[in-house]
């Protein structure tokens, strides 16, 4: 998939959600999610299949998966087509370069999970021009036009 090492740069904002839809379908407390034009994903070998899943918001979202393995590797929210993928981050060669710059849906996190101090945190949604970068917000704009 995507290096991380090569393209952290090109990420807009790693993002930890906790809805409890999302804890239902990844069997997790959380998904890790890094946003990406998805001009720059790099596909390295084979080729995923498109899954059309139903969202909390009713609009479905397409999850790319590995036919092999069955991990989801990213998704496509219908609001954004598929110019902004939604990469998990656990899928990328090194995770650990793209620790999550904001806690979103927080409201519904599990009670044992413990949210960093001093991190953005935000019960729902969040103001993107609260948190993202200039350059970050740029990207945004001229990609959705």
């Amino acid at each position: 998939m995507v290096s991380a090492s090569k393209a952290s740069e090109k990420f807009v904002l790693p993002t930890m959600r906790r809805i409890l839809w999302c804890q239902r379908e990844s069997g997790s407390a959380f998904a890790l999610n890094a946003l990406l034009e998805s001009t720059e994903q790099q596909l390295l070998a084979g080729r995923p299949e498109l899954v059309l899943t139903p969202s909390n918001s009713g609009k479905g979202q397409r999850i790319a998966r590995c036919p092999t393995c069955r991990v989801a590797l990213w998704s496509h929210y219908a609001g954004l087509g598929e110019r902004l993928s939604f990469v998990r981050v656990g899928t990328l060669d090194e995770p650990d370069r793209l620790p999550p710059g904001v806690h979103i849906y927080t409201e519904s996190k599990q009670p044992w999970v413990v949210l960093p101090q001093g991190a953005p945190v935000f019960a729902q949604y969040y103001d993107r021009g609260e948190v993202w970068s200039e350059a970050s917000l740029a990207r945004r704009q001229a990609l959705l036009g």
